[in-house]
């Protein structure tokens, strides 16, 4: 069953469309891009059937929508309207789900905070002086502030379950393949995951019900069909084994207020009977590195195609137009991408010149995904902070080094599925979340396990 305040509470509302519009007005957190028109809603919803049916869902600014501008927070797409829906829209739009807005994000999702959109900062339900996180910022928040039960983000190294974290909700990514990322606007092929923000567990699964299968549209996604994670029985806490990783906690600042709940979580899994073994695969310290060089190379080689000639807006100057396609590219790219991403891409095309770091980085993230397999085969999954601070202040500095996400990056570097849930409030506060990371391929059992923690965080 659902817990209170998630799908049912919007199921019981009159009109749980009109809730999303009244309640967003003015959309003082800038976590929408655009809104579908409440006409359109409510012709959709006339004929809405299925397992969504009538719930407003709000999609990442990155995943294409055919009767909605699809951005990624760029101005080089500014505008920009994709022939299609990605394969993620049009299963929830056959699941009777109400596509009502797209949500902002970091420009091309490159970002941590919400504070690199092209269009408008995003700011935390809870304190405007602080970010959600990034880079699914705008669906955080939607979802945090009770304008909609769930939303579509993306996932590169954390970009979902940090703000989950730090929004106080639940967040979860697949296995790599598992859900198509046929219309994602690609930043990292081999690390980008879609994935979902919503207030419980149940709801979690039941999206990936909804989600989850083969594409022939995605070669990278897996061909056999997953098992039904609404089906799956929640197990006992006695019969839990959750690896612990003291070596990568240890190594990591981590806020005093997350490390006393993180400890005191410990202790009363144990004390309920659960195992929780410290496990140690080896190469974790190297997943910063090994992300930003990966990621970066990636992210050159797929934004090369915004040129301001086949794709994406032309950026025009002072004296007209770029007389070489290639000033055209430069002036284009230059005057209509932000700095976070062009400094992303520099690194990238550096990279690429070189192969020798990008081969190195591979080879880091080989033995991280072996190490981490291995490990697993020793527990149901591995338990985590999520982050090792509260959200950031709007006018913290970018973390360039990745410290957000050091817990949440070896799980895209190895394409496991993870999942943040809700595990407490600073003293000003501001949430923070633990993470589970499960084995490849058992996302229904990993949501499983997600439920008995929820019930576990309820009732202790």
């Amino acid at each position: 069953m659902s817990q209170p305040g998630t799908f049912d509470a919007f199921r019981a509302l009159p009109d749980p469309a009109a809730h999303v519009f009244e309640t967003s007005q003015g959309d003082p957190l800038g976590a929408l891009l655009t809104r579908a028109t409440p006409g359109d809603i409510a012709t959709a919803a006339l004929s809405a059937e299925g397992p969504l049916a009538g719930l407003p869902i709000g999609i990442k600014d990155n995943l294409c929508t055919r009767d909605l501008p699809t951005t990624a927070a760029s101005r080089i797409l500014e505008g920009y309207r994709s022939p299609f829906d990605a394969t993620v829209v049009e299963r929830l739009r056959a699941a009777g789900a109400l596509i009502v807005a797209k949500t902002n994000l970091d420009e091309f999702a490159m970002g941590s905070t919400g504070q690199h959109s092209a269009f408008k900062p995003t700011l935390h339900p809870l304190s405007p002086t602080h970010s959600p996180g990034g880079s699914s910022s705008g669906s955080a928040a939607a979802v945090a502030a009770g304008w909609l039960p769930a939303a579509l983000g993306s996932d590169t190294g954390g970009s979902l379950r940090q703000p989950a974290a730090t929004c106080g909700l639940v967040g979860f990514k697949p296995t790599y393949g598992r859900v198509s990322r046929h219309g994602l606007i690609a930043f990292a092929s081999s690390l980008d995951h879609i994935g979902w923000l919503t207030r419980s567990v149940a709801d979690a699964a039941l999206l990936f019900d909804v989600l989850a299968g083969p594409d022939p549209r995605d070669p990278s996604a897996l061909r056999d069909a997953p098992l039904r994670a609404s089906a799956q029985p929640t197990p006992r806490i006695p019969a839990l084994r959750l690896g612990l990783l003291p070596a990568l906690i240890e190594d990591t600042p981590i806020h005093p207020a997350i490390s006393r709940a993180f400890s005191a979580l410990i202790e009363g899994l144990r004390s309920a009977g659960a195992t929780l073994p410290d496990l140690s695969p080896a190469h974790l310290e190297l997943a910063g590195p090994a992300y930003t060089a990966i990621s970066s190379a990636e992210a050159a080689s797929n934004l090369a195609r915004y040129e301001g000639l086949r794709f994406g807006q032309r950026a025009s100057g002072p004296s007209g137009a770029p007389s070489t396609v290639e000033a055209l590219a430069t002036h284009s790219r230059s005057a209509l991408l932000g700095a976070e991403v062009q400094r992303r891409l520099l690194l990238g095309h550096s990279l690429l010149s070189g192969q020798t770091t990008l081969a190195h980085a591979q080879n880091a993230r080989a033995h991280i995904r072996k190490n981490l397999d291995e490990a697993l085969t020793h527990v149901d999954a591995l338990l985590t902070p999520t982050t090792p601070d509260t959200a950031p202040r709007r006018d913290a500095p970018d973390d360039p080094e990745h410290h957000r996400d050091r817990f949440t990056l070896p799980a895209n570097l190895a394409g496991l599925p993870a999942i943040s849930l809700p595990l407490g409030h600073d003293a000003d506060g501001l949430p923070f979340g633990l993470q589970l990371i499960g084995r490849r391929g058992h996302d229904a059992h990993l949501l499983a396990i997600a439920r008995a923690l929820e019930a576990f965080l309820t009732t202790a």
